[in-house]
């Protein structure tokens, strides 16, 4: 085991993952005296020090977990965090996991995270993006030599959209149902898997920007059914167009995605959806579509007659064609 391991990012499952398999690694090399820290409000930071000075029975090399449920360690946890990863080297017998959910960028950039990568081990659970969930299924099934007909692939990947945790379970729970070698039919996925995508506003952007229609009115008919809020949904497209104006202003003027992705927050995939985007909607549509959203918006406020969620679903068709 390494003195430091931090484990951080979007996908739970690929987090409870990583942290299982070095509990698991920690077990077999002689770590068995394990200790959890959860940093909360008016959390101790003492008590990190006690649980590095103390031993279990025997002295046992012990496994240290600090878990920062909202990545926010506050500012005496920002120095504590700071100093024990300029002291990891001196600390014997004990292996620390700090483990974090998804950080911000002004989180990634802070010096006491930055301080903990220098010194540690360090694992990103990285999303799952919609185009990469038919292999990312496909290749789990494979693990238990299960296979998959591509209908039935596609069935089961729009049905999980989101939701890893969820679409695991479904595997393991095919993988007892099945054989080694089998092959899963569409009839199955229809009947056995449940509709457990989550939608969210986000997802909304990637799927219009990408001109994924059929997706976009998946993602659509979701956030309707959960209450999703119109007046929330017009801000962010309001601000998604505006950005694109702003990057095909930049890309006129011969600056490349790379130079102002930060300066227009393009993180991520965004950068790439973005960039289909502003070669598929001309700049004359763009300020058409932010007026759409003025219009749409006092349909919200009740100024004028419309049915809101009708407006909202065309602006977003016409944007993506």
């Amino acid at each position: 085991m390494k003195p430091l391991y931090v484990i951080y990012g979007e996908e739970d499952l690929f987090r409870f993952e990583a942290l299982d398999a070095l509990r698991k690694k920690a077990k077999e090399e002689g770590y068995l005296n394990r200790e959890l820290l959860t940093v909360e409000n008016h959390f101790n930071w003492d008590d990190l020090w006690y649980a590095l000075e103390s031993q279990g029975l025997f002295s046992e090399r012990k496994l240290l977990e600090i878990h920062i449920p909202n990545g926010k360690p506050g500012k005496v946890g920002s120095e504590q965090l700071q100093s024990l990863a300029n002291k990891i080297q001196q600390i014997e017998d004990v292996s620390i996991i700090v483990f974090l959910p998804k950080l911000d960028r002004s989180q990634t950039q802070s010096k006491w995270f930055k301080k903990l990568l220098e010194n540690a081990e360090s694992q990103e659970a990285k999303t799952i993006y919609p185009n990469q969930l038919p292999a990312w299924i496909s290749g789990r099934l494979a693990r238990y030599h299960l296979k998959i007909n591509q209908d039935a692939l596609m069935l089961f990947a729009e049905r999980v959209e989101g939701n890893l945790l969820a679409a695991n379970q479904e595997i393991e729970k095919m993988a007892l149902l099945h054989e080694s070698g089998d092959v899963i039919g569409l009839d199955e996925i229809q009947s056995v898997i449940a509709n457990v995508a989550r939608f969210d506003i986000f997802q909304m952007s990637e799927a219009w920007m990408s001109g994924d229609i059929v997706r976009l009115l998946r993602l659509l008919e979701g956030l309707e059914l959960n209450s999703a809020e119109p007046v929330l949904m017009v801000w962010i497209i309001s601000e998604d167009i505006r950005t694109l104006i702003r990057l095909s202003g930049a890309l006129k003027q011969g600056k490349t995605i790379a130079s102002v992705k930060n300066s227009l927050r393009l993180w991520g995939n965004k950068q790439y959806t973005a960039q289909k985007a502003v070669q598929r909607i001309s700049t004359r549509r763009l300020m058409k579509a932010l007026q759409e959203c003025a219009n749409i918006d006092i349909q919200i406020k009740g100024l004028e007659s419309g049915n809101v969620w009708y407006s909202i679903r065309n602006l977003l068709i016409d944007l993506s064609k």
